[in-house]
């Protein structure tokens, strides 16, 4: 495995000026996405690529986006210091990481065993360890820990799944991929217990976020 040395920090800082000329204007996500060694979330394989704007195979058939869509998303939930924040797909740990280098108190499940056993060991090796890290099923969120106040989905769901909108607390923010074939990224903003509102964001290229079944 490839230490963080002054090559993989440099094509780091070259793939932040990248992302800021793309569009990500925030500039504590930019900072998250220089601290997080991205390279040591893929297979060594891609290790060299690691730093380009690109998605690459993991684990289970499921992929690590490209750092332009993890950024993206990141911006739209506008993180503030240790607020509770879901995420539903851990993948390999590299969106986990970007929150917890935002001081996000961080709560992740994920579906494939593989993953979450490398991501957990992942994410301890380079302290950015979430506040919990569970492996079970996304569309049943984790009620014993809601509400929160901002939640990510980083998979394709077909529709909005509503225990995860039960578990946002009333001014919480969902990001989440919406659509089959390809998905347009929305904003959810709960107003009230019974009350939302839609942004839409363009559309990307997720995965699709698994369809629900016992562990």
């Amino acid at each position: 495995m490839s230490v963080d040395d002054f090559k993989h920090r440099g094509r780091r800082k070259m793939l932040v000026d990248l992302l800021r000329t793309k569009g990500i204007e925030d500039e504590k996500v930019l900072e998250a996405i220089n601290l997080v060694p991205r390279h040591l979330f893929l297979d060594s394989a891609f290790i060299e690529y690691a730093y380009k704007d690109e998605a690459f195979p993991i684990a289970a058939g499921q992929t690590i986006s490209h750092p332009f869509t993890v950024a993206f998303q990141t911006q739209l939930l506008d993180i503030h210091p240790n607020e509770k924040v879901l995420e539903i797909g851990t993948g390999s740990g590299y969106q986990t990481a970007v929150l917890v280098g935002l001081g996000a108190e961080v709560f992740t499940i994920e579906r494939q065993k593989d993953l979450f056993d490398f991501s957990k060991i992942m994410l301890k090796k380079i302290n950015f360890e979430p506040r919990y890290q569970t492996y079970g099923d996304g569309y049943k969120g984790l009620p014993s820990f809601a509400p929160f106040d901002k939640i990510i989905v980083t998979a394709g769901a077909p529709e909005i799944p509503n225990e995860l909108l039960n578990q946002l607390k009333v001014g919480g923010i969902m990001v989440i991929p919406v659509g089959e074939e390809s998905q347009q990224m929305l904003v959810i903003i709960k107003l009230s217990e019974n009350q939302y509102e839609h942004y839409e964001f363009g559309n990307f290229k997720f995965v699709p976020m698994l369809e629900r079944r016992d562990k």
